[in-house]
């Protein structure tokens, strides 16, 4: 039997397994395929081959693959996981805050509503940088120029409507800018973002910390500002609220399954991200990348998605990306 995981994504990754009839080598899953909904190089893609790496480092799995399906903030593979019902092989997703905005923004007929909840496994924080040639040494030279003409300054981030836009549109109604005005630049991906910032095309840009740490650290781009509640340790970046901007806004991942799947094959991937959770490589790798454990399963997690979804109204609501 095949196994698929996809990956959501405040934050976008699938993943796709193959379960053994046999409990052969003790692997819970021996084939699995993560299936990451963004381009390779973005927070999905990353957090999907940092799961896999665990994985396999601890016999969990057998053998896998990363597939990427890039689009839309994720809906693209969300409608392929939601709608595919001959794939008799089991799967789950990366998913999360960028792809529950994008569903939102773009009016999706379909939503996370439409998959089955596995498990939220963690949170990260955005950061607002800008080129290494950049003339902005901090965010208070940079708000100056960006608040006289917003739209001469583009920014590259995420797909529409995700953590990254709103940053930006949290950003605009704390220095009273009109959100309608701003020049936000949509990439279906942090590796296509981070090329158009590395490349110096847009004055600035927002991506999670993970995507941007080793940029950041080899000065490749500058951190204005973090969107934490108080400075990661270790990271010498300065947060939206110490400069007096009010912004805390952490973009999580999580699991989900195809509504399609038996009640074994569930049973099964919560089994598989509790297991995960409670390794102690996962919690190094969180360490390493200064993301928050936000572990939430089952039944916690789906009621965490119903206060969230309306959450994510509200806010996108707010920088006027969709109508009350």
């Amino acid at each position: 039997m095949r196994v698929r995981f996809f990956f959501i994504t405040p934050l976008v990754v699938f993943f796709g397994c193959s379960q053994n009839s046999t409990t052969e080598n003790d692997y819970l899953i021996n084939e699995i395929e993560f299936v990451a909904p963004a381009s390779p190089g973005g927070g999905w893609d990353q957090t999907a081959r940092l799961i896999q790496e665990v994985l396999l480092s601890e016999d969990i799995i057998n053998t896998s693959q990363v597939i990427n399906i890039p689009g839309a903030g994720g809906t693209i593979g969300l409608a392929r996981l939601a709608t595919d019902s001959q794939d008799r092989s089991m799967k789950v997703m990366l998913s999360g805050l960028i792809m529950m905005g994008a569903t939102i923004t773009n009016n999706s007929p379909l939503t996370l509503d439409d998959t089955i909840p596995i498990a939220r496994l963690l949170g990260e924080y955005e950061v607002l940088v800008v080129p290494a040639n950049s003339p902005f040494s901090d965010l208070a030279s940079f708000l100056r120029e960006w608040k006289a003409d917003p739209g001469s300054f583009p920014v590259a981030g995420g797909s529409a409507g995700g953590t990254d836009h709103m940053v930006l549109g949290l950003l605009a109604l704390d220095q009273q800018v009109d959100p309608k005005v701003i020049n936000y630049l949509p990439h279906s991906g942090g590796g296509e973002s981070l090329a158009a910032i590395l490349g110096g095309h847009v004055e600035a840009g927002i991506n999670g910390y993970g995507e941007l740490r080793s940029f950041i650290e080899s000065g490749r781009v500058r951190a204005l500002a973090i969107s934490s509640p108080i400075r990661l340790e270790g990271v010498n970046i300065p947060t939206f609220l110490e400069q007096g901007v009010n912004i805390e806004l952490a973009n999580w991942r999580s699991l989900i399954a195809s509504p399609h799947e038996s009640d074994e094959n569930i049973k099964t991937y919560i089994e598989l991200a509790r297991r995960l959770n409670e390794l102690d490589a996962w919690s190094d790798v969180l360490i390493k990348n200064n993301w928050t454990n936000l572990f939430l399963a089952d039944e916690e997690f789906k009621d965490f998605l119903v206060y969230e979804n309306q959450r994510v109204i509200n806010v996108l609501s707010s920088i006027g990306l969709i109508n009350d």
